[in-house]
């Protein structure tokens, strides 16, 4: 009978998780290509995409427009109404801005709608949602949340600068007057911020709705999504969704008048932290210009800015055909033409004056670490621009050059978990100079392993990195044209910036591939500790090879331990082996348990995820999605985590056994490893195995 029970409960799990995979639905959007045809969006009335921005309404008077995502998302397991609604987080930049010679009005909306088109909604108040006749209707089925500009006592409205969450109405269920607290503030009048809406800034809003709570934030595009939200409420969906929805923007105008535009958008059912891939900063201005007097503007200032402009376009070419005259006719000189990508791609070439300048000459002083392939300096840019400049030497020009070539790739890589390449200097033959943001607090694992008693980092801010991390490999893995193999994942390759955000960075073993492909080399690369053994036994890498370093970056991170030490086991082994004795929540790192600030049970969850990623088999690795899900906990899917772990302890135990029973350690030491290579591979004197790309 009990094990009957516990395989009808195995099924229902197994139903439940194949469900959700199934159902499972992200998207990013940093821009919008293609017209009303070849957009991935449905766009009605007046939306329409211009330079990459959404724009939802025209410059007019009762202009409406709507613009949804092209498929339906599965938004519960059935259309019955005790089905639960499923989470998902949604985040979007926007700017409302004003239209000359009009009083701005109404608004936009995020929605969920059961159908497309705009049968059934009107202009103006209406926000495109609704009309007179079906608004309060429950049988419209929407939900939506509203950044309104106008009070409209009929609804209710607050105040005419609010946020509100509506339900199949647009007298909204709670609302908020738009802005936000910002982060280490409390929540009280005293430290909010109010934002204009319709101010023509950018702002983001966040979106979450999970364990029946639904979540509002909002903050200036470009900050990071403050704690504390603008709206949290109790709210239970599932009477308002049908199995699939049409998720999406409606905007309205009546006689007053504004532009609607979204900037960018994610939206994503089963990871909490989509919205991390946005690009919020760089972005293009719509606040109006200041009124300048007459002599600052008009036919004056036109003639003269001709006049200017063409001296100085006349005076840079002749500087520039002189200079390039001068280079040709020197001797043995660094500078080369532009390489053909160069013209096309970011980043750009930096010449070598600007960067010797930058970094005082290379001045010892301006020296930050050295790696196992280059000197890393501390620089300011002539715009006051703090970077990171790295100077590598290669064995030969070829190596130069296919690294190049893989640098205008990888250049284009954009992600706030990311250390951001800026640019690059070929000096000589076998040399580069690459040019990162400048991370302010360092590296990690100077904060893990070499920081006094006081400065050591919190459980939550140790996760928090952990979190950066996971969510930078998951959009190498699937945010991107193609996929990206980091291969060197690890506490030094984990930068930190001024705020203790985790970054990833050292893209020095990065490979591209394509698709479903195994990236495979004639030689081992990676960090000995890090390196998943499939890698040391064949030589081939695919994203699970990344994972396993993520679970020994976990596993560091936790247990404050170094994956290889003179004089002790391997961190993973000795993790196993406290798995086995039912310790491990031993192996915690005992300055974090000395702080607190933690629970037994959210520690092992941690570790498990560590040593789930770590396993030697690698199809039984979690992917980087599933990992990003573990982490995001309580605030993501706490019911999935929870099935997730059902029986953990019994499979990593049947693993120890199966792998590491005859006591054979499946992570081999240093000099092992240096033995067992064959003769194309080439080790450096520090952990670091070097190879071409």
């Amino acid at each position: 009978m009990t094990k009957n029970l516990v395989f009808i409960c195995l099924t229902v799990v197994r139903f439940v998780l194949l469900a959700r995979l199934a159902s499972a639905a992200e998207f990013v959007f940093n821009g919008f290509d293609g017209g009303r045809s070849s957009s991935p969006l449905l766009l009605y009335a007046d939306a329409s995409i211009r330079s990459r921005h959404l724009v939802i309404t025209n410059d007019s008077t009762f202009s409406l427009g709507r613009a949804l995502y092209r498929d339906k998302i599965r938004t519960k397991l059935t259309n019955s109404s005790t089905s639960p609604a499923f989470p998902f987080s949604a985040s979007f930049v926007f700017a409302i801005l004003p239209v000359r010679n009009y009083r701005p009005g109404h608004g936009l909306a995020f929605l969920f709608a059961p159908s497309p088109g705009t049968h059934h909604a009107n202009q103006a108040q209406h926000l495109g949602l609704f009309n007179r006749t079906n608004d309060g209707s429950p049988r419209n089925h929407v939900f939506a949340v509203e950044f309104d500009v106008f009070a409209n006592p009929e609804f209710g409205d607050i105040d005419a600068n609010h946020v509100g969450v509506d339900i199949n109405s647009l007298t909204s269920v709670n609302a908020h007057t738009a802005g936000y607290y910002p982060d280490g503030a409390d929540p009280d009048p005293s430290s909010f911020v109010n934002l204009t809406l319709n101010s023509g800034a950018n702002y983001q809003a966040w979106i979450d709705y999970a364990n029946l709570t639904l979540t509002v934030t909002m903050a200036p595009a470009g900050v990071r999504k403050p704690k504390i939200p603008l709206i949290s409420i109790p709210l239970d969906l599932s009477d308002i969704f049908f199995e699939e929805m049409y998720v999406g923007f409606c905007a309205a105008t009546g006689m007053l008048v504004e532009s609607h535009r979204i900037l960018a958008w994610s939206f994503s059912n089963t990871n909490f932290s989509a919205h991390e891939a946005l690009i919020t900063s760089n972005l293009p201005s719509f606040l109006p210009r200041e009124k300048t007097s007459l002599l600052k503007s008009g036919g004056f200032v036109a003639g003269i800015s001709v006049a200017v402009i063409l001296f100085v376009a006349f005076s840079v070419a002749v500087a520039l055909i002189w200079s390039r005259m001068c280079r040709k006719s020197r001797k043995g000189g660094d500078e080369e033409s532009a390489e053909e990508w160069e013209v096309e791609y970011w980043p750009h070439r930096i010449s070598y004056e600007e960067i010797h300048s930058a970094t005082k000459g290379f001045s010892e002083d301006n020296l930050v670490g050295i790696g196992g392939n280059g000197k890393v300096y501390r620089g300011v840019l002539a715009g006051g621009t703090q970077v990171a400049i790295k100077c590598i030497n290669h064995g030969s020009e070829e190596g130069v050059r296919e690294f190049l070539s893989e640098v205008s790739s990888l250049g284009r890589l954009k992600h706030r978990n990311l250390v951001a390449l800026r640019g690059w200097c070929k000096r000589g033959r076998g040399s580069l100079i690459l040019v990162y943001d400048y991370m302010e607090k360092g590296s990690l694992d100077k904060w893990i392993f070499d920081c006094p008693e006081e400065a050591v980092l919190s459980w939550e801010t140790r996760v928090r990195i952990l979190r950066d991390v996971a969510s930078a490999v998951l959009y190498l893995h699937e945010g991107w044209e193609s996929r990206v193999l980091h291969r060197d994942i690890k506490a030094s390759n984990v930068l930190l910036d001024g705020d203790m955000n985790g970054r990833l960075g050292d893209f020095g073993l990065a490979r591209m591939q394509g698709g479903s492909q195994v990236a495979s080399t004639t030689r081992v690369v990676g960090t000995v500790g890090y390196m998943a053994p499939e890698v040391v036994q064949t030589g081939k890498a695919g994203p699970k090879t990344d994972v396993f370093g993520f679970g020994v970056l976990v596993l560091e991170v936790a247990c404050g331990r170094r994956p290889v030490e003179t004089g002790k086991p391997p961190l993973v082994e000795w993790v196993w082996e406290l798995v086995e004795t039912n310790q491990m929540t031993a192996a915690l790192d005992e300055r974090v348990r000395r702080r607190g600030g933690f629970t037994e049970e959210e520690a092992g969850r941690v570790i498990r995820l560590g040593l789930m990623c770590t396993y030697p088999d690698p199809e039984a690795r979690p992917d980087t999605r599933q990992v990003v899900r573990v982490l995001e906990g309580p605030s993501g899917e706490r019911k999935y985590v929870e099935e997730m772990e059902e029986g953990m302890e019994a499979s990593l135990l049947e693993t120890w056994s199966k792998y590491y029973g005859s006591r054979k350690r499946a992570h081999p030491t240093f000099d092992e490893l240096r033995e067992s290579l064959n003769t194309s591979a080439s080790l450096s004197s520090s952990d670091v195995i070097l190879v071409g790309r």
